[in-house]
């Protein structure tokens, strides 16, 4: 495999022969490119390569599951990765069309160490990746991610023998088994099953209706132009139309679900969408009775009141704030040996007996399911009500290259610490802590707070505030505070979605 070179163009002799890998793919815990324009079919063989070389280097066996989303080239770029991996030496087990949580799963059913699921989750058409892992139930953070880079961008490959390759038939039906087996509904709840046209529509209705629920389909049929909607249920487009549908047939709740299927939203049965921070609040409330003194991990976008809660706090349950990212969260769950770890991003993990440690949209709904199954007459509404009050923000990204997001934050951190180390003020309010480990995260002296961090799969920086006085506060906070801030610096574009 010739070295990978960036400045290749399509229409071209070389954009044939040689492989095209833009280094701004690799990303903090995956990779994904925009395909033809900054990765080519041997782009992606060589990357494939590179991993073979990886899963070699660590000396892990090399044993891999593949799997690709529903998107028009994923098969081919899943076939493209698996040349790649076959001239490495590795064995390969393809299961088909697969949800990311599929692949994490065949990961323990296959008896296969390595994992590399073609997807690119939520992102916009023309989008490609990889997500992966060579240690279940973990996937690549960034010091995995670095060595690949290296191999891959190096030329370092190593061609081995011993490659094979095994079409796994029917694990579709497998999975739903392993997934459905721990949740059976004494009553049919019914719920609207949104996949925006994505992969999860031909998993999540089949999994929510052997659980027992009554489901109410929404654009699940298969379509990789997304039609309607990008399928991300962290966008205010699909919560919308989750929400407009519960009203129309009086569901008790929505569950949408992304592109790749490991991440699940919520809204609830007055239409009202809940944040995952807040599903994961009340699902911390429900499982902490049932296993005390349980350990919970939250990423830094998540409401401050984890720490805050009474319920937790009677039920002995220990909360840990961590890194945004999948990997991150995901990691920390296992290290700690936390009972479920939460993201607001829409990622739930679930430790023994709940689940195997991945993140898994579909496990997650049917712990949500499960949680309203044990409170009978208790809406969702009704159990969100019952949290203190906090006013969280959606997740807002305002366009920032990848070469320059990181940079752009950097200053931005600066900023913010120097006015916390001089005792400044937000909106009238004393900053009280400046938290530093994931982009900067102000705290305020009444428990509101503002976050801006740099995402780590899109060329974007990602805001969120929270205030623990009013809705109109914590959109003074964006309005007023951080979009103002924000506005200063010229590297940073429009808003996917702003208060």
């Amino acid at each position: 495999m010739q070295k990978p070179r960036s400045d290749l163009r399509p229409n071209t002799a070389d954009y044939e022969t040689v492989p095209l890998v833009k280094a701004t793919g690799f990303r903090e815990y995956d990779a994904r490119w925009i395909l033809e324009k900054e990765i080519n079919l041997l782009g992606i063989q060589a990357l494939g390569l590179g991993l073979a070389t990886y899963v070699h280097e660590i000396g892990q066996r090399p044993r891999i599951v593949v799997g690709h989303d529903f998107r028009s080239y994923s098969l081919s770029v899943k076939q493209a990765l698996t040349l790649g991996l076959l001239e490495g030496g590795m064995e390969v087990l393809d299961i088909g069309l697969a949800l990311s949580p599929t692949a994490y799963f065949a990961q323990f059913a296959l008896d296969a160490p390595c994992v590399a699921m073609v997807t690119a989750s939520h992102n916009e058409n023309g989008w490609t990746g990889v997500k992966m892992g060579a240690n279940p139930p973990l996937t690549f953070g960034p010091d995995e991610i670095g060595r690949l880079k290296d191999i891959v961008l190096n030329g370092e490959g190593v061609s081995r023998p011993g490659g094979s390759l095994t079409r796994v038939e029917g694990f579709r039906e497998r999975y739903l088994k392993e997934i459905t087996s721990t949740v059976k509904l004494s009553r049919p709840i019914k719920v609207v099953a949104a996949c925006g046209n994505g992969t999860a529509g031909a998993f999540a209705p089949e999994a929510l209706r052997r659980m027992g629920a009554e489901v109410i389909e929404m654009d699940t049929e298969l379509d990789w132009t997304f039609p309607k909607y990008n399928p991300n249920p962290e966008d205010h487009a699909m919560l919308m139309q989750m929400a407009a549908r519960v009203r129309e047939t009086g569901a008790e709740l929505a569950l949408g679900f992304d592109g790749d299927g490991d991440r699940c939203g919520v809204v609830d049965d007055t239409g009202e969408e809940i944040y995952a921070d807040k599903i994961g609040l009340m699902l911390g409330r429900d499982l902490s009775a049932l296993h005390p003194n349980a350990t919970f991990v939250v990423d830094v976008k998540s409401t401050g009141l984890y720490k805050t809660d009474p319920v937790l706090k009677s039920n002995g349950a220990d909360v840990v704030y961590w890194k945004t990212g999948h990997s991150y969260i995901k990691r920390k769950t296992a290290e700690l040996g936390a009972l479920a770890g939460f993201e607001k991003s829409g990622h739930f993990f679930f430790n023994a007996p709940l689940g195997r440690g991945y993140d898994d949209g579909i496990v997650a709904a049917g712990a949500i399911l499960a949680m309203l199954d044990r409170n009978p007459g208790k809406t969702l509404s009704q159990l969100k009500a019952a949290l203190p009050d906090a006013w969280t923000s959606m997740t807002m990204s305002p366009h920032c290259d990848d070469e320059l997001k990181y940079g752009v934050l950097e200053r931005i951190v600066v900023e913010y610490q120097a006015l916390a180390d001089a005792g400044g003020s937000i909106l009238g309010r004393r900053i009280v802590e400046a938290i530093t480990v994931n982009g900067v995260r102000v705290h305020l002296d009444d428990g509101s707070w503002v976050l801006v961090r740099a995402s780590s799969n899109k060329p974007e920086l990602v805001v969120v505030v929270e205030s623990m006085r009013s809705e109109a506060d914590m959109r003074a906070l964006f309005r007023e505070e951080v979009k103002p801030r924000l506005a200063k610096y010229a590297e940073i574009g429009a808003y996917n979605q702003e208060l």
